[in-house]
């Protein structure tokens, strides 16, 4: 234990030495405090980030320095390595998208639309509207590869404050959320299986989604190249699963069966409010496609890899989803969906008969394949925003020898597994998708404010300006309709929730309060988990 104490020292006197002269972006670093009374260079709670020197703010012309953050570079010794090519960039947004929702919301956009020609209508619609917010990120990634997505964007663009509420929400709600969303998916259709006479336990269920978040876990901390291999397996194993799906329904399509698909339109039109929360069920089953930004630091070529990957990836789930649907609408009414809690089962069920078992399964590998793309990206927000001191510095520590953001993969998967306990599917669907549209926008809008903010930034990959403004204005819609048409209290927290972050955005960041204790915290947990920054220039033998 000494020589370990030892050796972590040695590593935090070499990060400072090395960071004291590090003068890459034309400025001084901010520097904090460790706990043997040094001074060193690394983000923390208490200390903002530094902007880019700016040195073209007419746009007449002259090129600007890229905008990526301070972070992990090849000249750290650790640092995170690029390892995601045009394959696993497609595997992390297919295998993320594809996950549980196929398999929970067609049922419940059914429900909220009355119709089954709208809801193929919607289906198709957030496709198109995932697609071309997916391209809008595809420029603002390639214009700053920094890992974080949207955290980075809002630096740029708005400054700290709005970057930090976003951090705030995402790692304390939005991420945890959706893996734990994904996560009881699982444990559902996996204890659905060995129960068939009455509905599962819901304790057995939810311990079985807290096994599924500690194995998940496991991999992505031990290394970056098994998480992504589990990655790219589970991925192809679910686009089997969806194969098998669209087969069986064109089998029962060419035994006649359209009597639910020739009447699509009949019934009343939904009302603008439920078309708006008719998109949110929709959308959840496409969310992901944003969670290659979220590891740009870590794609090979992002310039040209990032948007090729969306641009395979995405079509490409769109149309199995357009085709999922219409082999469930073969084999049983809207109204059989709308009464099963378990519409992929069922399905299997009708189709398969001795192998019916097939369907649990495969959709238990897909959501666990969403589940590992989720904490996958999610780790890599903890690691973006604590660097520059919007989140605790031990979050943007990396193990020494796997080079993995462990403690931002811990921090997620303990508030996932508080949710896990807490929460109800419906009840977290609902809420992520409302708070996560407010931030959509927001990236939205500052694509737009760069392109006369920081008109001569380099742009590897540019969208016409249309296709940010198009998303802009669904997403005020998405967020705006549900609040007038059907007002409910939970909208209002959310809206609390964000805004609460400024409590502590003033004291710890603005001000840089830091409380004496947390350099021993940070401390502990650095000999607990074996992690450094990633400026840090020795290793543990």
């Amino acid at each position: 234990m000494r020589d370990k104490i030892s050796q972590l020292f040695c590593l935090q006197k070499n990060a400072c030495k090395n960071n004291s002269t590090d003068n890459n972006r034309g400025h001084n670093v901010p520097t904090k405090a460790t706990s043997n009374g040094t001074m060193c260079a690394n983000g923390s709670l208490g200390t903002e980030g530094p902007e880019a020197p700016e040195t073209d703010s007419s746009g007449t012309g002259r090129m600007r320095k890229p905008l990526e953050r301070n972070g992990s570079t090849q000249n750290h010794a650790v640092h995170l390595e690029r390892r995601l090519g045009l394959f696993s960039g497609v595997a992390l947004i297919v295998g993320t998208m594809i996950g549980s929702g196929i398999f929970v919301s067609p049922s419940g956009l059914l429900v909220r639309t009355g119709s089954v020609g709208v809801s193929f209508i919607i289906w198709l619609a957030c496709g198109v509207l995932s697609l071309l917010g997916a391209l809008a990120y595809a420029e603002l990634g390639t214009m700053n590869t920094s890992s974080g997505a949207e955290w980075a964007y809002f630096m740029d663009a708005y400054g700290p404050a709005p970057a930090f509420l976003f951090s705030w929400v995402s790692t304390l709600v939005l991420k945890p959320s959706q893996m734990a969303i994904i996560c009881l998916s699982f444990a559902q259709y996996a204890v659905e299986a060995f129960v068939t006479e009455c509905d599962p336990p819901r304790g057995v269920v939810k311990m079985v989604a807290l096994v599924a978040i500690v194995m998940i876990l496991f991999v992505n901390c031990y290394s970056v190249n098994l998480g992504m291999t589990v990655q790219n397996v589970f991925t192809a194993a679910k686009l089997v699963a969806v194969v098998v799906v669209i087969c069986g329904g064109a089998w029962k399509l060419m035994q006649g069966n359209t009597q639910h698909l020739s009447n699509a339109f009949n019934g009343p039109m939904p009302n603008v409010g439920a078309i708006a929360t008719a998109f949110y069920t929709g959308l959840w089953a496409y969310d992901g496609w944003n969670n290659l930004n979220y590891v740009t630091e870590e794609i090979k070529n992002p310039s040209k890899n990032l948007p090729r990957s969306i641009i395979i990836g995405i079509p490409l789930v769109t149309l199995c989803y357009a085709l999922i649907n219409i082999s469930y609408l073969a084999a049983m009414s809207p109204q059989e969906m709308i009464e099963s809690e378990a519409v992929a089962v069922t399905f299997g069920n009708r189709i398969l008969g001795a192998l019916a078992w097939l369907m649990p399964l495969s959709v238990t590998i897909s959501t666990f394949g969403s589940a590992n793309g989720t904490l996958f990206a999610a780790g890599r927000l903890c690691f973006a925003a604590s660097r520059e001191g919007h989140l605790l510095d031990i979050l943007s520590y990396v193990h020494v020898r796997r080079l993995t953001p462990a403690p931002g993969l811990i921090f997620h998967s303990l508030i996932a597994s508080a949710m896990v306990l807490h929460g109800t599917i419906d009840s977290l669907i609902d809420f992520f998708s409302f708070t996560a549209w407010i931030f959509y926008g927001g990236a939205m809008l500052a694509l737009i404010v760069m392109r006369y903010t920081k008109p001569n930034y380099p742009r590897p990959y540019k969208v016409p300006i249309i296709i940010p403004v198009v998303v802009l204005v669904i997403s005020v819609y998405l967020v705006a309709a549900p609040i007038f048409e059907t007002p409910r209290v939970e909208y209002l927290y959310a809206l609390l929730f964000i805004f609460a972050g400024l409590i502590f955005y003033v004291p710890f960041v603005k001000l840089g309060m830091t409380p004496r204790f947390m350099n021993k915290v940070t401390l502990f947990f650095q000999l607990l988990l074996e992690v450094v920054p990633t400026s840090s220039m020795a290793m543990f033998e």
